[in-house]
């Protein structure tokens, strides 16, 4: 009987529920508990996402800082890379430029060589040549570019040899002023300038005028191209005026030259009174 009554209780229970959700009335109670799973959840997740980081963040910030470290490395090599090409070509250039040069002066023989050191010395204007008695290359020997006179081989050995610069305290050249068809000296000094001297004072020196050698004193060739007259020193009581010269080789940048092996320089001081 007590089993009878426990049935039924159950059974009203139910059939009262089911009435109740098929009209509608248990709605707000579904919704209501929605709501809490759906906050359970959203918590639940926002903590475990902030455990995950915690434990991988770490991992992933050094194996970041490698790949920056293995970026910056290949950067490096990359740019190593781009200077190294970068002298490459303009080693290439230049060697065109004198090539192109020799071959539009034929009456001359010339021997390229590279250039593989400077004189130390602040006052002295040097440079050292990979080329040497082994092919050819004599002492008095003039050195150009295709842009113009460098200076003359100043001492050799087998396998190389040392050049004096135009600019060198210790040069001397006989040179020719295109424009105003006179014969004047141009003289190194300590600072690297290049000066005219011993020009009369009727000479018409004016800026811009180009400089050529002359070929006298057999030093030189005639008519390699010197530069071009940068100032004028005009004083009415000295004898003669002075002019400083703008050459046009870059001394600074010189890497390749040309060695004129066809030149013997004639030495006539014997003959001088």
């Amino acid at each position: 009987m007590k089993d009878f009554f426990q049935t039924t209780i159950l059974f009203l229970v139910v059939a009262g529920i089911l009435a109740l959700a098929l009209s509608g009335s248990l709605g707000f109670l579904s919704s209501g508990l929605n709501n809490v799973l759906v906050t359970a959840q959203t918590w639940v997740s926002v903590r475990f996402t902030a455990v995950q980081e915690f434990i991988t963040v770490p991992r992933n910030v050094t194996e970041l800082r490698q790949q920056v470290a293995g970026l910056e490395t290949e950067n490096a090599r990359l740019q190593a890379l781009v200077v190294q090409l970068q002298n490459q070509v303009a080693d290439t250039q230049a060697l065109a430029a004198l090539v192109k040069f020799s071959r539009t002066t034929p009456e001359n023989a010339y021997t390229a060589a590279s250039v593989i050191g400077r004189d130390p010395s602040p006052f002295l204007r040097y440079i050292i040549i990979d080329k040497g008695s082994n092919d050819g290359l004599r002492r008095g020997m003039p050195v150009v570019t295709d842009q113009g006179l460098v200076g003359r081989v100043d001492a050799v050995i087998s396998s190389a040899a040392r050049v004096q610069l135009i600019t060198d305290p210790g040069s001397a050249v006989n040179i020719r002023l295109e424009k105003a068809g006179k014969e004047a000296v141009l003289t190194g000094t300590v600072s690297g300038d290049l000066t005219l001297e011993l020009v009369p004072q009727d000479v018409a020196l004016e800026t811009g005028d180009v400089v050529l050698t002359s070929g006298l004193g057999g030093g030189y060739p005639t008519d390699l191209i010197v530069g071009q007259i940068l100032s004028v020193r005009k004083r009415d009581a000295d004898l003669f005026q002075q002019a400083y010269v703008q050459p046009v080789v870059d001394f600074s940048q010189l890497k390749i030259v040309l060695i004129i092996t066809d030149f013997r320089p004639v030495d006539i001081s014997p003959l001088l009174p």
